[in-house]
């Protein structure tokens, strides 16, 4: 069959992969944790300031449409997680319900996405790191602390260090990982209540006047509130992480949907609080430009000892977002790796039951581009790759529903002709919110995919040499 007609089989795709498999190890506490860790991070404790610098107060609108977006993609994530338990995430449902081409642009677009995930918490990560290492009293050299975009500057170190402490964690094991991200969780969810319950008796309304200097915004138009909720759109993704945990789930029919739901649940009412409070305590224009925005509030409000505790929660506690990304980077990579469409030794399964080379293969091209990258750069180009993972899913959704009507779905997604529906709306218009740069960029990086599944994926999958059954 044309490689525009491969459609992979759900049944085939869940039948045993020869060789040895990932280890089913997590529980629903453990998916829950690791969607929050991956959700709660750089998001919250940095790009705050950015999306505020660009709507004013009004970012709380844009926290809200953000979260609207990313509550139907949760909802489509968990029904098609249980009805394709398998490594991959919207790869996986976009090639059963999409197509192999269709599959392969989704997976590009994920490598992206999971790749700069981790060089962009790296690089935030580093901005608290390096304040709170200089009140201990540790000065670093201002030119391994940035990139060569700030001058001065040469190469962020503690961004690189910080990836390769957790690539070695990675490499012990799943369980092991898990268990210490949730300790991690707790403390940075302890940070941020730590937070509210300090700047809110510090609450003015004055804060909130102008409350939407900037307007609302449009597609192409590059500030307002649409223009922020495209980047603090990179706040509350993260769920897709758990997705990609589907092979090493204890239960994954019941499971993945507590995990990806709940964690969405908790992150929204924590952002909001976090986001009102922090814009109610001082002005936006003192802690827009911030890397360390909510420490900076603290210290504002004659808070020191509060921002240092930010600042350490944020140091010992970010790196459960790298953690979460990277396991899921190894997954989608493993899932194409799989299908034939990249490499086959990628699909390497140590003894420990990891997918061992292609988590280094990762960690080294991600500290290569926290080490040189900006932030808001790396954030705005890893939204559109997530963006057109959330819009898949939300299309997956809906052709599944209409072409497998009486498949067995353990978690069934409410109406989910309008959940899917404002998936894929809401993907397309903070799409053409982003900067008009990143679009190209990610036009580029999806031209060169093709070229390389043309030349050479779309022959050595294996649906193309007959290894599979196709739907």
């Amino acid at each position: 069959m044309a490689f525009w007609n491969r459609r992979r089989s759900i049944d085939a795709m869940l039948a045993p992969h020869s060789g040895p498999g990932l280890k089913k190890t997590l529980g629903w506490p453990h998916l829950m944790a690791l969607g929050v860790g991956a959700i709660v991070g750089t998001g919250i404790l940095t790009l705050i300031g950015v999306g505020a610098g660009l709507a004013g107060p009004a970012v709380l609108i844009s926290f809200a449409l953000a979260g609207l977006v990313c509550a139907c993609a949760a909802l489509a994530y968990a029904e098609l997680s249980t009805i394709m338990p398998a490594s991959g995430s919207a790869y996986t449902y976009s090639y059963a319900a999409l197509g192999e081409i269709f599959a392969w642009v989704v997976g590009w677009s994920l490598i992206l996405e999971y790749s700069l995930v981790v060089s962009t918490v790296a690089v935030g990560w580093s901005g608290y790191a390096v304040p709170f290492l200089a009140g201990l009293g540790v000065d670093l050299p201002f030119a391994l602390t940035v990139g060569p975009h700030v001058e001065g500057g040469l190469i962020n170190l503690p961004a690189i260090f910080i990836i390769a402490i957790v690539t070695g964690l990675l490499l012990l094991g799943t369980k092991e990982s898990a268990t210490l991200n949730a300790i991690l969780v707790f403390v940075k969810i302890a940070a941020l209540v730590v937070f509210v319950a300090i700047a809110m008796p510090h609450f003015d309304t004055a804060n909130f006047t102008p409350f939407m200097p900037h307007g609302f915004g449009a597609p192409f138009v590059q500030t307002g509130v649409m223009a922020a909720a495209a980047i603090i759109f990179f706040a509350f993704y993260g769920f897709d992480a758990i997705a990609t945990a589907a092979e090493e789930t204890k239960k994954p029919e019941r499971d993945l949907a507590i995990g990806i739901v709940g964690s969405m649940v908790v992150c929204t009412v924590l952002y909001i609080a976090v986001a009102a409070a922090a814009i109610g305590a001082a002005p936006v224009a003192s802690f827009a430009d911030s890397p360390e925005p909510l420490a900076h509030i603290m210290r504002g409000l004659g808070q020191g000892v509060a921002a240092q505790w930010i600042a350490a929660a944020a140091v010992i506690a970010l790196p459960t977002v790298l953690l979460a990304f990277l396991f899921g980077q190894s997954r989608i990579f493993l899932g194409m790796a799989r299908d034939g469409l990249l490499p086959n030794r990628l699909a390497k399964i140590s003894k420990r039951g990891v997918p061992a080379v292609v988590t280094v293969f990762t960690a080294i091209v991600v500290a290569f581009l926290a080490g040189i990258m900006r932030l808001d750069e790396l954030a705005s180009l890893a939204n559109a790759g997530t963006l057109m993972a959330f819009m898949a899913v939300g299309v997956s959704l809906i052709v599944l529903r209409v072409r497998e009507p009486n498949r067995e779905r353990k978690f069934k997604a409410p109406l989910w002709w309008l959940v899917g529906g404002i998936a894929i709306i809401g993907c397309i218009v903070f799409f053409f919110s982003l900067k008009s740069s990143t679009q190209i960029y990610f036009l580029l990086w999806n031209l060169f995919g093709l070229a390389v599944y043309l030349i050479w994926s779309s022959r050595n999958s294996r649906l193309a040499k007959g290894e599979e059954a196709e739907a």
